[in-house]
């Protein structure tokens, strides 16, 4: 099976029907960020056929939870889980935000070599960035523990918008960890096709706010 082929097959077990372009969009973006990832190290998964399973289709199993049209993702590294989530809803307008200027510029190139036009890279640290308008939903795959992502990302989400974490194994240590004016409003295990591993996503909201 080629990859155009896992990613057709992949989002169809997740329930997905792809935006027409999306998956030679994101057969491209794998391309790409093979080649950067010789120079620069973006990612430790090298083959293209675990970049799928680990890295597209574990982004894209969120989506059911994501809710636009703004959307925030907080130390996006090579792009993950925004670019795949862009490629799947161009109706939303996507932030990606990270510090480290290698990874913005790969993430430039990609938005410009995918013709990403409801795409906007943002290089900057996360308490520095200061957005005009607050966002629907912050997303995180990789960002530190969920206690420093309400205290550093709480304030970029809107007050009804939804903070979204992705995460492995359960996380009970963070979650006894989470600071009082937060709560949980669930935590969803996400079904990876062809992953062998736990995959959570933990949804939190400003207390009292609480509703999935």
């Amino acid at each position: 099976m080629n990859i155009e082929q896992s990613i057709i097959e992949g989002s169809e077990r997740l329930g997905l029907r792809l935006p027409t372009g999306a998956v030679d969009g994101l057969t491209t973006y794998l391309t790409l960020l093979e080649r950067w990832n010789r120079a620069y190290n973006l990612t430790a998964v090298r083959d293209p056929d675990a970049m799928v399973i680990r890295h597209l289709l574990d982004s894209l199993s969120i989506l059911p939870w994501l809710e636009g049209p703004r959307v925030l993702d907080v130390g996006s590294g090579a792009g993950l889980p925004g670019i795949p989530l862009a490629s799947a809803r161009p109706d939303y307008e996507f932030y990606l935000l990270d510090s480290n200027g290698k990874r913005t510029r790969f993430l430039t190139q990609v938005v410009a070599e995918l013709h990403l036009a409801n795409v906007r890279v943002i290089r900057s640290r996360v308490e520095d960035y200061q957005p005009a308008t607050p966002f629907n939903s912050v997303v995180s795959r990789a960002f530190a523990t969920l206690a420093d992502m309400v205290v550093d990302a709480g304030r970029l989400c809107a007050p009804e918008g939804r903070l979204l974490a992705m995460k492995g194994v359960f996380p009970d240590d963070e979650l006894a960890r989470l600071p009082l004016d937060y709560v949980v409003v669930g935590v969803h295990p996400l079904h990876v096709p062809h992953l062998d591993a736990e995959r959570h996503l933990v949804h939190l909201a400003p207390a009292p706010i609480c509703r999935d």
